[in-house]
């Protein structure tokens, strides 16, 4: 499996966070991108992809900083991101559940960080909290389908879902697929084909059954992919397979 999104960077593995790495190993990851979100995650980022040869990074500003971005920013990202281990632009996109950033801030940054990822020929990790018009509008306005990416943490309708499938992007696929009361998400799930999803934990966030509550992690991957499995009444090595080739077409991994 590739662990597709994961925040090993913060403090919550500051204790354990070489023992997490390998417990995902052990766990059947064997890859894992760790996804910067601000200025400060930039360099935790690279040097955990230097200290590690499975793991993979993304750069981008995500909608909570928004306010943070600025020319300099633009320039360092652009210039880090043609490093060998960078695999994609992200987390960007919007956030209006919270909005720390104002809402024509996060569009602003959201298409300049789209523009980058173009001409760095780089793919996308999208935010998308309670935005999803806006979101959908920004990524037609600039033809972002292009360089392609992910819907990060996708929670929404089968309706929504195939409307980014139709532009050609992939699903990311959480912990939230484990719980109850996400009925509306699981039925997306179950008929979304396989091809166009991917894994990924969200650690330290959004903990899957039936470890919720607790502080995720990478080697929690496996309990995503079983529940894809039930849902589609198919084996989980198929979901293994196919969605560890969907990470590697995508990223370049």
């Amino acid at each position: 499996m590739i662990e597709t999104h994961a925040h090993l960077d913060t403090d919550r593995y500051d204790e354990d966070r070489d023992s997490v790495i390998k417990n995902a190993l052990k766990n059947g990851v064997k890859k894992i991108i760790n996804v910067s979100s601000d200025l400060s995650s930039l360099k935790k980022v690279k040097t955990l992809s230097m200290e590690y040869e499975e793991v993979y990074i993304t750069f981008g500003i995500q909608p909570h900083s928004a306010y943070e971005f600025d020319d300099e920013i633009l320039e360092i990202i652009s210039t880090i991101a043609k490093e060998e281990k960078v695999v994609a632009i992200g987390e960007i996109g919007l956030d209006y559940h919270y909005n720390f950033s104002l809402p024509e801030i996060q569009r602003k940054v959201f298409r300049e960080q789209i523009r980058m990822a173009k001409n760095l020929k780089l793919p996308l990790v999208i935010h998308m909290r309670e935005s999803f018009e806006d979101t959908l509008e920004i990524l037609k306005e600039e033809k972002a389908c292009d360089t392609g990416g992910v819907i990060h943490c996708f929670t929404e309708d089968i309706k929504k879902g195939q409307v980014f499938i139709d532009m050609g992007f992939y699903l990311g696929i959480g912990g939230a697929v484990t719980f109850k009361n996400t009925k509306l998400l699981q039925e997306a799930v179950e008929k979304f084909p396989l091809e166009r999803l991917l894994l990924e934990t969200d650690s330290p966030y959004m903990t899957p059954v039936p470890h919720r509550g607790k502080r995720n992690e990478p080697a929690f991957l496996k309990f995503i992919a079983e529940k894809i499995a039930q849902l589609k009444k198919i084996e989980v090595e198929e979901v293994k397979e196919i969605t560890t080739k969907n990470a590697m077409k995508l990223f370049g991994i």
